[in-house]
């Protein structure tokens, strides 16, 4: 699945759990830098980030 805010500004980038000091995040990446946090969620664990990202249950930004 591509990010949608990461597409707004001309990004196709595939969704991936990144972590940030918040916690863990829906979001997309380049070069392993961070181009768009997807996720309105921060979780707690990789393992949360992942089964949501897995399962479509984040919920998706719509700005940023």
């Amino acid at each position: 699945m591509k990010g949608f805010l990461a597409a707004q500004i001309g990004y196709y980038l595939e969704l991936s759990v990144l972590q940030s000091r918040a916690g863990y995040y829906i979001g997309t990446s380049q070069d392993f830098i961070p181009v768009s946090r997807e996720s309105v969620e921060y979780f707690k664990t990789q393992a949360e980030a992942q089964a949501a990202l897995e399962n479509n249950s984040f919920t998706q930004r719509l700005s940023s």
